[in-house]
């Protein structure tokens, strides 16, 4: 986060503490990682850079979902489907005492938790910025039945089996220079992780239609794991604003699209 100080908490919540960061001062802004990562997983990766966030003067909170980074969690599936994650993360705005609409943010699992959460408690929320949306309605059960076999082989052979099988897999070309980082949940808890992932999928169309909330969404091409039928099929349902990018340059200005969108004035 450049000069600014990065303050550190934690809470717990349904048998698990918590931890998350602040940055900066303002309005609040809520940022959701992506699955298996945490927020230094994700620093180490360097995909996407808040700090124009911070710069455009909002206290950027960020956290590290159940089992993930430093979080803590159980080998529980039922704790890593969408709509327990998205209640962990209205927990944090509790523990934080938010007592007006947040901007929220989350990226793949954390754009599912940030819809979940939405559609649960839409008065909690001023606006959202969708980034990756995750497969998602036609295309989520190739993907879970995916997540369920690969929970099966790191219980049968152990992770590094399951990690040699994910070295394999083509990468998109938007991420192709990006560091592969080991999954932060252990080898104990991931295999619940992925079968809570594989047990979940992004709210039905009819209550996203009924979300009443400006939504920005941030998709990159030629990815299966995040098609661009979910994000152009989200963008319909929410009136959303729409931007693909086709090249890692392209995912740098994100930081900086999302910044200019949450400074806008809301009509």
């Amino acid at each position: 986060m450049g000069e600014h100080t990065v303050r550190e908490g934690s809470f717990r919540h349904r048998g698990a503490e918590l931890f998350y960061e602040e940055a900066g001062h303002g309005p609040l802004a809520l940022y959701a990682h992506g699955g298996f990562a945490g927020r230094a997983a994700e620093d180490r990766m360097g995909l996407f850079d808040w700090a124009p966030v911070v710069a455009a003067g909002r206290c950027l909170v960020r956290y590290d979902a159940r089992a993930h980074g430093r979080s803590t969690g159980e080998p529980v599936a039922g704790d890593y489907t969408y709509p327990s994650l998205a209640g962990d993360l209205l927990a944090l705005l509790d523990h934080m005492g938010a007592d007006r609409p947040v901007d929220a943010m989350g990226a793949s699992m954390g754009c599912a938790t940030v819809l979940h959460a939405a559609v649960q408690a839409p008065e909690r929320f001023s606006r959202l910025v969708l980034l990756v949306p995750p497969t998602a309605w036609t295309t989520r059960e190739a993907y879970a039945r995916h997540n369920r076999e690969s929970a099966d082989t790191i219980e049968r052979e152990g992770v590094d089996a399951w990690l040699a099988g994910r070295a394999r897999a083509p990468r998109p070309t938007v991420v192709a220079g990006v560091p592969d980082v080991p999954p932060t949940p252990d080898e104990r808890v991931l295999p619940s992780v992925l079968r809570g992932l594989a047990q979940s999928d992004l709210p039905p169309p009819a209550a996203l239609t009924r979300l009443r909330l400006p939504s920005l969404i941030l998709a990159w091409a030629d990815d299966p794991g995040h098609p661009l039928s979910t994000a152009e099929t989200a963008a319909g349902l929410l009136h959303a604003e729409l931007h693909v990018s086709r090249t890692r340059a392209d995912v740098r200005t994100w930081g900086e699209r999302v910044a200019e969108y949450l400074s806008r004035p809301r009509l």
